[in-house]
């Protein structure tokens, strides 16, 4: 573990099939106003939506809800919320679904109060400090991927500059609590779970590609990484396999709760190009990072050839036997792809609903970070995009 590090992750994470037996207690700490956000219909379709209102109900809370939350949440939801929230003296935001509405409740809770200036402008592009009143934010998850239920991540689109950004909050914006029923996540679709596992391992991967050698972070992301993969074929199989569907659940959670980036440099280029892939199309962004991943390992990997060979041989089971490197870290990215065609993943970004004309203003707009093994030029993020057109 060559980097210092200091870690604290304040979210209480309830796991199970009773877990929303928990909500009562947890509401007790809090006021008498309650955001309720969600998606479109899905949580009434399940019933989940009278489960908690019922409970809201039982513990004397007012609720005002705000519906309707897209997969890629935008700053005009974002300042609908944050209106909503100063007019009720909301004390609570409970966000209902996947990480999109909790990614959303985040950038409400911070944008609320945050007066006199724009807070997208503020903090997302500015990265400044968050220095006015937070409003608490919990969340009851039903599709696994972003690990947004332990984290201080806020992914935002900027609707009329065509701007995706994500940033990761400090402690004090996680969410005090959530919610883990995998059961929850049975009737997700076959595209949302499989899109929702391969964010969980791009993350992982993000963090995984940087720094040479092994150290023990990089042992847990190969275990994730392995986890995933097992789990996410039984799931296919049987979409109701409740411990497949744990682990799934579970996988996700650990991959983005800052455990598994202990002590490393990580890259997220990936990311960063998918968002604005994201601001262009509104894809779903598990299926754009797939697209996008197979081209940037392959353009960076002699780069970092010791941690592809390790990915090779550890995650995937490439035997290195009169092999070059090389070879290994090929055959590694290769299985990688086999693997995402497997399960039905996405791997084309015109099949995402992009065209060719909108790639250079993609390439133009997504940020450069330059913390992974070769930093890119606008023309090879460019280059990378054109390879998986």
């Amino acid at each position: 573990m060559q980097l210092d590090f200091s870690y604290y992750n304040p979210t209480t994470i309830h796991f199970g099939k009773n877990s929303l037996g928990k909500l009562n207690d947890e509401l007790s700490h809090y006021g008498e106003t309650v955001m309720l956000m969600y998606g479109r219909n899905a949580i009434k379709s399940n019933g989940l939506y009278d489960e908690v209102i019922a409970i809201l109900r039982h513990a004397g809370k007012n609720i005002v809800e705000l519906s309707g939350v897209m997969p890629n949440p935008t700053y005009k939801k974002m300042m609908e919320g944050a209106k909503l929230v100063r007019e009720h003296n909301v004390s609570l935001i409970l966000a209902v679904g996947g990480g999109s509405v909790i990614d959303c409740a985040k950038s409400i809770s911070i944008s609320a109060y945050c007066e006199n200036e724009d807070p997208f402008q503020k903090y997302w592009v500015e990265y400044q400090d968050v220095t006015n009143k937070i409003i608490p934010v919990a969340s009851i998850l039903t599709m696994v991927g972003t690990g947004s239920e332990m984290n201080g991540g806020s992914v935002i689109t900027h609707e009329e500059t065509k701007y995706k950004i994500g940033r990761l909050f400090p402690a004090n914006v996680f969410p005090k609590f959530s919610i883990l029923n995998p059961e929850y996540t049975f009737t997700v679709s076959q595209y949302q779970m499989v899109s929702g596992v391969y964010d969980t391992m791009s993350h992982l991967m993000e963090q995984y590609f940087s720094d040479q050698g092994a150290n023990t972070t990089d042992y847990l992301i190969e275990s994730l990484l392995k986890s995933s993969i097992d789990n996410l074929r039984i799931a296919l199989k049987n979409p109701t396999d409740y411990e497949a569907r744990s682990n799934l659940m579970w996988n996700a959670t650990l991959a983005l709760n800052t455990l598994t980036g202990l002590s490393k440099t990580q890259d997220w280029q990936v990311h960063m190009i998918e968002h604005q892939l994201g601001a262009y199309t509104d894809c779903a962004h598990g299926m754009g990072l797939a697209a996008i991943s197979l081209p940037y390992y392959r353009f960076i990997y002699k780069f970092g050839i010791e941690k592809f060979v390790r990915f090779a041989t550890q995650v995937w089971g490439v035997s290195p036997e009169g092999k070059t490197q090389d070879q290994i870290a090929l055959e590694g990215i290769d299985a990688l792809e086999r693997f995402t065609k497997e399960c039905g993943i996405v791997t084309s970004l015109e099949a995402l609903g992009a065209t060719r004309e909108m790639l250079p203003e993609i390439a133009q707009s997504t940020t450069i970070i330059g913390k992974g093994y070769k930093k890119l030029t606008t023309k090879d993020v460019l280059d990378i995009l054109e390879a998986c057109f």
